[in-house]
């Protein structure tokens, strides 16, 4: 999973996001990344954004996923108002093992997922950067070739539950 906030207190956001992650039926947390600060991908009149990665196993299968999160979006009050704006949450299903799928809702693996560094960053801190994505190129091959967003580590940590200053 991509995790990601620009506003309404982003880090707490990703907070929440994970608890709302870690409580999915038949669904376990299994791990996640740190966070880290960059530059928005979209319009640059909003604030830098906050991403993560979750790592999680699951017996649901990707559309109705991509469904649950959809609803974890719509209960923690996301409004979209323009593409690549302001959001207080964003959860994108970024593959599911190696299955890939074109459909009107869901398309896997995630467009755009092995051109960001602010996604494959977390992701190699979570499976490494041997790790093959389904396109077949490891992690650490296309983060050499991805654009960059100003991207930097931030402190806040989300694997404890914790958000630093609070």
């Amino acid at each position: 999973m991509g995790l990601g906030s620009n506003i309404e207190e982003p880090a707490r956001q990703l907070l929440r996001a994970c608890n709302a992650l870690a409580v999915l039926p038949d669904t376990r947390l299994v791990a996640v990344s740190s966070v880290y600060e960059s530059l928005p991908m979209g319009p640059s009149d909003q604030p830098s954004f906050l991403n993560a990665c979750a790592h999680i196993e699951t017996t649901t299968d990707p559309t109705d996923l991509l469904a649950a999160l959809l609803s974890i979006e719509t209960t923690m009050g996301r409004v979209r108002k323009r593409r690549w704006g302001e959001r207080c949450i964003d959860l994108d299903l970024l593959f599911y093992e190696n299955v890939q799928i074109q459909s009107e809702q869901l398309t896997l693996p995630h467009p755009g997922l092995y051109q960001r560094d602010f996604v494959l960053k977390p992701l190699a801190e979570l499976l490494g950067n041997e790790y093959l994505m389904p396109n077949g190129v490891d992690i650490g091959t296309l983060l050499q070739g991805c654009s960059t967003h100003g991207l930097k580590l931030n402190p806040v940590q989300l694997h404890n539950g914790e958000i630093p200053g609070n």
